[in-house]
Formats: C-alpha cells, structure tokens, sequence
C-alpha cells in the first residue's frame, strides 16, 4: 500500500460524512414542522420516528462494526449509503405512520453504516501509523455538515417542499455515496498488529464486553452525547429563558459549529503528540466547567458567548477522543465491534436525551433547574472517564 493510498480514503468520506450527517441527521430539524404541518400528525409522532431511527442505529452499530473488522468498509458503508438513500425516499413518499416509522428504520440502519463509527472503523483498518490522524482530518470536515446542510436544507425546503427534498437527499445517497463508498478499499486484509513493549494487547469483542473500563467508558461517552442532543434542541430556549432575545440567542448559539471546528484543528496541531487519554481528560473537564458558568452566570451575554465557546471546542474534540481513545485501550484488531458497541449507548442516550429534556422543562421551565441536572450528569461523565483511563494506564502504560 502506498503512503497516499490511505489519504485517498479520508478524502472521499469527508464527502460522504458531510452528505450523510447534513441530510440524515441535521435537516431533520429544518423540516420537521413542515411534517407536522402537512400530515397533521402529533409532534410526537413525527420527532418519535427520528428518536426511533438513532435507536436502530445504536442497536445496528455493533454488528456494523464487526462487519467492518472482517471485511472492511467499502460493502458495508456502500450498503449503508443505499439504505439511507430507500430510507430518506421512504420519508418523502410517506402518507402514513406505519411507512413514515418503516423509513426511518432504514435511515437508522443506514447511519450505523456510514456515519462517524463506521468511517472510524475504516479508516483504522486501513492507516498503517497515523489513523488518529487520519480520523482527526475526517472530522474537521463532518463538523461542516451543519454548516452546509442547515441553509441548503432551509433554501431547498423553501423552493422544492420537505418532500421532494428528502426525495433529492435519497437520489444523491444512492448516486453519489454509495459510488464513492464502492471506491474504498476492499478491505481483504487486517492491518499489522503493533506488538511493541507499550501497545495495549487487542481486546476481542467479548473480552471488552467483560471489562470495567469498556462500560466506564459507555456511560462517560453516552452522558455526554445525552448532553449534547439536549443542547442541540433545548439551548436557544433556556437562554430566552433567562431573558436573552432570540436574537441573541440565536447569534451566541451560532458560536458551537465554528468552535467544534477550532476545537478539531487545535488537537490536530497542538495535541498530536499527547496521548489520547490526557486529551480526553481536558475535554471531558471543560463541559462540567462551561455548565456551572451558564448555570452561575446565565443572565450576562459575554458569560454565555463563553459557554458556547467552551462548549463547542469540547464537543468537537470529543468527537475525536470517541474515535481514538477505544484503540489505545483495547487495540485495533477488532476496533469497529468495540467502537460500535461503544457507540450503541451513546445514539441511546442521544435518542432519548431531548424527550427526557422536554418533560424535565415541562416539570419545571427553571432554566437552572435543567442546567442543574446537566451538570451532575456531566460530573458523572468525568469520573467515569477518568476511572477507565486511569485503570488502563496502570494496566498497560
């Protein structure tokens, strides 16, 4: 394999991870009340199906991974692209219920495949010596998803209808991606296991499933991915409710993607050289920090640009430490079943985060009382980490 080979790979899932992010994840959000509006159905019906989706991708992840281990990404991700494509067209010819929920089953069965895990478990499989590199540059462009998707979405909704912008989402699926998946690798090799005297020995799927630390590290991913689908619904409400304009809140939320992005860029440039553990300590130490600010604080503009800040450069870097940490812990042999059993919880608590919000705010509308519980579940987060890697250290460092 030449040294550019590899690279090929990052480059052509940076296109499929900001096709598939931005039409399978974040357009949802522009066009849901279109849904509801035209199909007349309960909200939670229609946002129920999207929650659904992610909880059949966290229950698919796992056998995606392994799938992945044994026969590399270009089948399975080029499959998951043609059930994402079936699925999003599901969505935009849907008249009832029972085909609406059908659709967003194939959408999640294809999220498992394509999305953030199973582009990790590819590359990783492929890298020789530099896929936490390799991962670090992917994710600098997945964070553009948003970026992309949201006013493409917003135009495209505005001039075509949700429908037949679902309808083109799942043409480009099937037309593109899925293409572009078939060009990777085939993936009939594994790559060379690293014996040297500091290397974590490679864990099989059943053995990490014994371990502690693999289920320290299950709750410390998924409470904070419940607190990052908390925010990404609920922030821009709670920061009217502490009597911030739309407008403000909008301008200051708007800090998150950019800062996600600087986040991925620092730990490319500054971080490379540090162990994926002590990265992952700082960036599960930032969120506790940044939510007892909002919580003190939340009342000042400049204290919630601040929040933002810091919580954006968290949740880009962690998006990285998901994607490195699980291999200097338990090897990459069999990386993708563990990663992607890793990731089963976290799209869980993902799924579950803004229903579980939404009654907590309709309990008590205090944004202090949510941000409360935020933060005792982001202390959680961190111990949890900080249990599992310091137990491994003493293990195998």
């Amino acid at each position: 394999m030449t040294r550019k080979e590899p690279w090929k790979i990052v480059y052509l899932l940076a296109f499929t991870q900001i096709v598939s992010w931005g039409s399978l994840y974040y357009a949802f959000a522009i066009v849901a009340h279109h849904i509801e509006e035209e199909l007349g159905w309960r909200t939670e019906i229609v946002f129920g199906a999207f929650s659904w989706s992610l909880l059949i991708a966290g229950l698919a992840s796992t056998p995606a991974g392994m799938l992945i281990d044994r026969i590399g990404g270009r089948k399975v991700m080029a499959g998951g692209s043609v059930l994402a494509g079936l699925g999003m067209i599901g969505i935009g010819s849907a008249h009832s219920v029972a085909l609406y929920f059908l659709a967003w089953s194939a959408v999640g069965a294809g999220m498992a495949m394509v999305l953030y895990e199973a582009a990790f478990a590819t590359i990783n499989r492929e890298f020789l010596a530099d896929a936490r590199k390799g991962i670090s540059v992917l994710t600098l462009f997945g964070g553009l998803a948003s970026t992309v998707f949201w006013p493409l979405t917003l135009k495209l909704d505005s001039l075509l209808g949700w429908r037949d912008t679902f309808l083109l989402y799942g043409a480009i699926h099937l037309l593109l991606c899925a293409p572009v998946h078939a060009m990777l690798r085939s993936g009939g090799r594994r790559p060379p296991v690293d014996r040297g005297p500091h290397a974590a020995r490679n864990y099989t799927l059943h053995e990490a499933l014994r371990d502690p630390v693999f289920w320290r590290l299950a709750v410390a991913f998924s409470a904070n991915l419940f607190i990052f689908s908390v925010l990404s619904v609920h922030l821009i409400p709670m920061l009217q409710r502490f009597g911030h304009s739309a407008g403000v809140a909008v301008l200051v939320a708007s800090l998150v993607g950019p800062m996600q992005v600087a986040g991925r860029i620092g730990e490319l440039a500054f971080a490379r050289h540090v162990r994926p553990q002590t990265v992952g300590k700082l960036t599960f130490a930032i969120l506790p920090a940044a939510l007892l600010a909002l919580l003190l604080l939340g009342e000042r503009e400049v204290a919630v640009a601040a929040f933002c800040m810091l919580y954006g450069v968290s949740n880009g870097v962690l998006t990285i430490v998901r994607g490195t940490v699980p291999q200097t812990l338990f090897g990459r042999e069999n990386y993708g079943a563990i990663s992607g059993a890793l990731a089963g919880p976290s799209l869980v608590a993902k799924a579950a985060g803004p229903l579980a919000a939404a009654a907590i705010v309709q309990a008590n509308p205090a944004p202090a009382w949510l941000l409360g519980i935020l933060l005792a579940i982001s202390l959680v987060s961190l111990l949890c980490f900080l249990s599992a890697v310091g137990v491994r250290r003493s293990l195998h460092f």
